[in-house]
């Protein structure tokens, strides 16, 4: 059998994705209370910066993959118009069902009873060509096999459209002493005493140390058949945001 990762353990293909569900049941209802301690609420800026730069237009259609707590996809909603557009459609997925409940549940709290689906990103259920705007933030380096949930996001977009992937990258060398300290004494601390649930956020901790840096992640993108690439690292590479494109 096939091994990846699981943070910094070797594990079986077959097991990662029930290992990383298990996590995402655990912290679902403290994830974005979670989010704004771990980040000093700089999480709202990188996704405000990932909402611009998607340009959703009204009565497009939009993909929130690993679309967790809904936050993108009210805001994307908002700008396709949808309920109001006849064209517009926007989808809030997740494969994790914790997530994707409390999401659905905070559209419902603002009066967006957008679709929900779950489903694993690496086999998109949704024909080619199809949606103007995919996105996928914080979510990519949970997937086993990152280069076949790219070609996929790929392929259902369509000629002119962008797949947009937010996620942890390899900061400066300067920042790195105190981004590593940081990762694995406080982060498992606030996870216990907020989430009680330190192990989790050991393994969120791992889990971006074993992503490719923004480098990588762009030949990645390029070699799943991405015509072009723009890479944006923010907040001294802590994070990165890839744009990919479809000519």
């Amino acid at each position: 059998m096939n091994k990846t990762h699981f943070g910094y353990q070797t594990v079986d293909e077959a097991e990662k994705a029930g290992k990383v569900a298990d996590v995402f049941h655990s912290v679902a209802h403290k994830y974005d209370v979670m989010n704004d301690l771990m980040s000093f609420g700089l999480h709202r800026i990188w996704k405000k910066l990932t909402i611009a730069r998607a340009q959703v237009r009204p009565g497009q259609k939009v993909l929130d993959i690993a679309g967790g707590t809904g936050d993108l996809a009210c805001a994307f909603a908002k700008a396709a118009g949808w309920a109001k557009h006849p064209d517009a459609e926007v989808w809030l997925s997740d494969i994790n069902a914790s997530m994707l409940g409390v999401g659905r549940d905070r559209l419902l709290d603002q009066g967006m009873s957008l679709p929900c689906v779950q489903f694993d990103a690496e086999s998109i259920p949704f024909p080619s060509n199809h949606f103007d705007v995919v996105t996928v933030a914080f979510g990519l380096r949970n997937m086993t096999h990152k280069e076949r949930a790219l070609a996929e996001m790929l392929r259902v977009i369509k000629p002119g459209g962008r797949v947009l992937v937010l996620e942890f990258s390899k900061p400066d060398a300067m920042l790195q002493p105190v981004y590593d300290v940081y990762s694995f004494k406080v982060l498992p601390w606030l996870g216990e005493k907020i989430a009680q649930d330190a192990e989790s956020y050991r393994y969120l901790a791992e889990s971006i140390r074993m992503h490719p840096d923004a480098e990588t992640l762009k030949n990645m993108m390029l070699e799943a058949g991405f015509d072009a690439v723009d890479t944006h690292r923010l907040t001294g590479g802590i994070v990165a945001l890839h744009i990919g494109i479809k000519y």
